[in-house]
């Protein structure tokens, strides 16, 4: 590869890159906005005094933030050109995620089965109609993050992250760090702020 591609390859690395950070940032901005609206609900008459966190939220922030590590570790590896154990490491993070979206479907059951509300209707309340909303945005930007995984997976497999070309797995980690810190926001945005 000439000087001038290489130059040219990496202007439009750093061009994905923006444009994800942009994407990321904007995300950022709209859950910015919902917790804000859930802020100022708080002083509604009807607003739900004892708010209680189902305890599957807690454990599915260990495990999202479990799956941090284990992505930034399979980038790592990748980027050494440790295929056999860089695959593991995107396998156990990808299980992690779907851990992760099973663990969040586990608390709105708890919600709905063990403190009686449901998102809508009679037995709804708009604490928790709030959670049900911020936490269905949120898992459908996990959802997305694991489809990358997905795709990142795929091309591992067809070995076309070699020495220098690493972008896909680069972009997939920093979106899947993103979402982990979204949700490490949000969870402890929820539990102060009742």
């Amino acid at each position: 590869m000439s000087l001038s591609e290489q130059t040219e390859l990496d202007q439009r690395n750093k061009a994905k890159k923006m444009l994800l950070w942009f994407s990321m940032i904007s995300l950022a901005m709209s859950f910015a906005g919902l917790t804000s609206a859930y802020v100022v609900s708080k002083e509604r008459a009807d607003w739900l005094e004892n708010l209680v966190l189902p305890s599957a939220f807690g454990w599915s922030l260990v495990v999202i933030l479990f799956s941090s590590l284990t992505f930034e570790w399979a980038k790592r590896v990748i980027q050494k050109e440790q295929h056999q154990k860089g695959g593991l490491l995107l396998w156990s993070t990808w299980v992690l995620g779907v851990a992760f979206m099973i663990l969040q479907y586990l608390g709105f059951s708890q919600i709905y089965n063990d403190f009686g509300f449901a998102f809508t209707g009679p037995t709804s309340s708009i604490a928790y109609t709030f959670i049900f909303l911020i936490v269905v945005l949120h898992l459908f930007h996990v959802l997305a993050a694991l489809i990358a995984l997905s795709v990142v997976i795929y091309n591992h497999y067809k070995q076309r992250y070699v020495f220098g070309k690493t972008l896909g797995v680069e972009l997939a980690a920093l979106f899947w760090h993103f979402v982990d810190g979204l949700w490490l926001y949000l969870f402890l945005f929820f539990y102060f702020v009742r």
